[in-house]
């Protein structure tokens, strides 16, 4: 197939270069000049604007989107509009909320173009191994991506999937990281446990190994601890600050809405949220308490 790819970061050069060695026609689109350079070194035809992506991509095209979610993608998606024709598909394969996936399908339908949101997991494993890609939106031209889809994805049969309608793709995508925060944080909490056991001086890459082969915890995310645990066993030089990019939040105000009962994914969100806190006044709150009710003393600092 031909495939436009706007964004050609971390993520969408990979997707492109795993779609041109598939076979495809793959077109980007970045406005840097040393991604689009290292786009083509990779099979990829990289042009300098939108306009010209599109004029090189037979109707009925087909674009899919690696920028990042929130006004880049509307930003995107209005410079798009005066481009693109009735039948032409764009796909959102960025972490973007599920609800400004469905407005913007509904805005497209009103121009004739189909929108797709793809929640695309594999991050910068997935040229080498393949993407878990759930798609949301309409049947038919999900179907249309198939070749794409199959391409992307780990094999054709597996891995991709179209899973609803508009804003199912994201949703699917939102609550899968949601997962991932807790499960993050159990394999950190473990490791740590075992880490202050000192009288036992475990090795933590000696355990993580074991794990990895017939345990019913192995998973990929121990194959990462393992490998991080390998190259640093201690860590050191990482700094205790955990990032997040707001699906792990999604997902809490969502089971909220739903009524349902998500405690490990929201007390993750609650420990990436703390581990930025250089001064807490919490803390110091408890302490004092402490003292005051039962005379436990505070440690100055």
């Amino acid at each position: 197939m031909d495939i436009g790819m706007v964004g050609l970061g971390r993520m969408g050069a990979n997707m492109a270069a795993r779609l041109a060695r598939g076979g495809h026609r793959v077109a980007g689109f970045d406005p840097g000049a040393a991604a689009r350079e290292a786009a083509q070194a990779q099979g990829v035809e990289a042009f300098d604007s939108l306009a010209a992506l599109v004029a090189a991509l037979p109707a009925p095209r087909a674009l899919w989107l690696m920028v990042p979610a929130g006004a880049a993608v509307d930003a995107t998606l209005d410079a798009l509009g005066p481009l693109l024709q009735p039948g032409d598909i764009v796909v959102d394969g960025g972490n973007s909320n599920y609800k400004d996936s469905q407005r913007r399908a509904a805005q497209c339908r009103g121009s004739g173009v189909h929108f797709l949101d793809c929640g695309t997991s594999g991050g910068v494993w997935g040229l080498a191994e393949g993407y878990s890609l759930m798609v949301g939106g309409d049947e038919a031209a999900c179907e249309r991506l198939r070749p794409l889809l199959e391409t992307l994805a780990p094999a054709p049969d597996r891995g991709w999937g179209r899973v609803g309608p508009s804003g199912a793709g994201h949703f699917a995508k939102m609550v899968h990281n949601g997962i991932e925060y807790g499960m993050m944080q159990a394999y950190a909490e473990g490791f740590a446990i075992m880490q202050r056991k000192e009288s036992l001086a475990l090795d933590l890459p000696q355990v993580a190994e074991i794990w990895r082969h017939g345990s019913v915890v192995r998973s990929w995310l121990l194959d990462l601890a393992a490998d991080a645990l390998n190259d640093n066993p201690a860590l050191e030089g990482i700094a205790p600050y955990v990032a997040d990019s707001g699906e792990g939040r999604w997902t809490v105000a969502e089971a909220i809405e739903l009524e349902v009962s998500a405690p490990v994914i929201t007390l993750s969100l609650m420990e990436r949220l703390r581990s930025r806190e250089k001064d807490s006044f919490a803390d110091k709150m408890l302490a004092a308490l402490r003292d005051r009710f039962g005379g436990h003393g505070v440690k100055r600092g």
